[in-house]
């Protein structure tokens, strides 16, 4: 295998793991969110508009690395 068949399993691999732990990360989230909203009801509003906001960070900082993966495949 050659320099360009490794950058090309690196960039899949590492769009892989940036998956993996961006659904590792949003899982986590969720079910913290949850556990809250079950002990404090009243505060459920707050606690999803908080998830929220966070979920879409993870999301962000995922597809920004994905995007370097795939731009690194070919330098």
């Amino acid at each position: 295998m050659d320099a360009i068949g490794y950058a090309y399993l690196a960039a899949g691999l590492g769009a892989g793991l940036v998956t993996i732990g961006a659904g590792y990360g949003i899982g986590t989230l969720t079910a913290a969110a949850t556990a809250a909203t079950g002990r404090q009801p009243e505060a459920a509003g707050e606690i999803r508009t908080t998830a929220l906001i966070m979920s879409a960070l993870i999301e962000g900082v995922a597809l920004f690395a994905a995007a370097t993966c795939f731009l690194l495949q070919g330098k």
